[in-house]
C-alpha cells in the first residue's frame, strides 16, 4: 500500500456527500450521531445502509435495539449537525425527536427521516456495516446539508 489512512481520507473527502444524523433508542434515552457514510441499497425492498465506527456509542445500542433512523440534515442545520459529531457550535441548536411506535426516534424537521429495521450488519475493518429496511418515511421541503473536503456545503 502506497498511501496511508489521512491520504485515504482525503481522496474519499472528494465525494461529495449529504450529512445525516442516525438514532437509535437505547439506555432509556435518545442516542445520535452525525454521519455521512449512509447509502441506499435497493428500492424493493427499500433498504440502506450505514457505516458505524467501532468506537462510536451507537454501535452497540443498535445491535441491541434492533432499529436506527437515518435523519437527512437540511442546509440551515449545520449547528445540530456539529452538535452530534461533538464539535463546537455556533448556537445551542435547538432539536426535538420524534418518538415512533416501532422503531428508532426521528429528528423533527430534518429534510428526511427514514426508520430503519436492521436485516443484517458484517464487520469491515473498523467499522460495522448495518443494511436496513425502510419501515416508513418522511419527506420535508427544502435543500440538503453537504459535506466536500471537510468541510459543510451548501447547494449553488
Amino acid at each position: 500500500m502506497s498511501f496511508d489512512s489521512r491520504e485515504f481520507r482525503n481522496a474519499i473527502g472528494c465525494f461529495s456527500t449529504g450529512i445525516t444524523v442516525i438514532t437509535v433508542k437505547g439506555e432509556g434515552d435518545t442516542h445520535a450521531m452525525t454521519a455521512n457514510a449512509v447509502s441506499s441499497v435497493s428500492l424493493s425492498p427499500p433498504v440502506v445502509l450505514i457505516c458505524i465506527d467501532h468506537r462510536a456509542k451507537c454501535l452497540n445500542l443498535i445491535h441491541e435495539a434492533g432499529f436506527f433512523g437515518v435523519n437527512i440534515l437540511k442546509d440551515s442545520q449545520i449547528d445540530i449537525s456539529r452538535h452530534f459529531a461533538n464539535q463546537k457550535c455556533e448556537d445551542d441548536p435547538q432539536f426535538k425527536f420524534i418518538t415512533t411506535e416501532e422503531g428508532a426516534p426521528l429528528l423533527e424537521n430534518a429534510l428526511v427521516n427514514l426508520n430503519c429495521k436492521v436485516i443484517q450488519s458484517v464487520v469491515v475493518g473498523d467499522h460495522t456495516v448495518f443494511f436496513g429496511e425502510v419501515l416508513n418515511l418522511n419527506t420535508e421541503d427544502g435543500t440538503p446539508l453537504c459535506f466536500y473536503k471537510g468541510q459543510y456545503r451548501q447547494l449553488a
